[in-house]
């Protein structure tokens, strides 16, 4: 949160361009921590708002996906999962044709992983043996996700748009 801002203006000055030149803001929706989340999203739309754009929210799977299938062009169907808590995993599949095809973004127990991704590669943040390793989405697929897929989701409705949270956030005691 500290550093947002002056990354933003080095990527900005890097590519050679004025904030006039932006037509659109891409921001990655979630799931993701909640912290994160919540600044990400509040920059976004505090530059667009200034800047009078549109945002795109882009799901955190969905670019994680594109990413994936760009990097890993054999692959026809595969899955995110990432962490919800210690007993819980996000997940979304995805199939590749022509199109990305995504199903719904769910909640699954962690013994239900095998039974739910079978058929698919397996793409996350977790520890386990048939789970490729992969943390999130870089700012290039979300921004390609958004320029191939977005163009339905644009928005100036500032005040309506938040992270996508799936879950709500409760405090747990170590011992719970």
């Amino acid at each position: 949160s500290q550093k947002l801002y002056s990354v933003i203006d080095q990527a900005v000055f890097n590519l050679d361009l004025t904030l006039q030149q932006i037509s659109s803001i891409a921001i990655s929706m979630g799931p993701g921590s909640f912290t994160g989340l919540r600044i990400g999203m509040s920059a976004a739309k505090g530059i667009a708002f200034g800047l009078n754009v549109p945002v795109i929210p882009v799901g955190t799977f969905d670019a994680s996906a594109y990413q994936l299938f760009e990097t890993n062009r054999s692959v026809k169907n595969l899955a995110v999962v990432t962490k919800v808590n210690t007993t819980e995993l996000y997940i979304q599949k995805f199939t590749r044709n022509k199109k990305i095809i995504s199903g719904s973004l769910e909640i699954i127990a962690n013994d239900e992983l095998e039974n739910q991704t079978e058929g698919y590669e397996i793409y996350g943040n977790i520890t386990h043996y048939k789970v490729i390793p992969f943390e999130s989405p870089n700012a290039l697929s979300i921004a390609n996700w958004a320029y191939f897929y977005g163009e339905d989701l644009l928005t100036s409705d500032y005040d309506y748009l938040e992270p996508n949270y799936v879950k709500k956030f409760v405090v747990r005691r170590k011992n719970e």
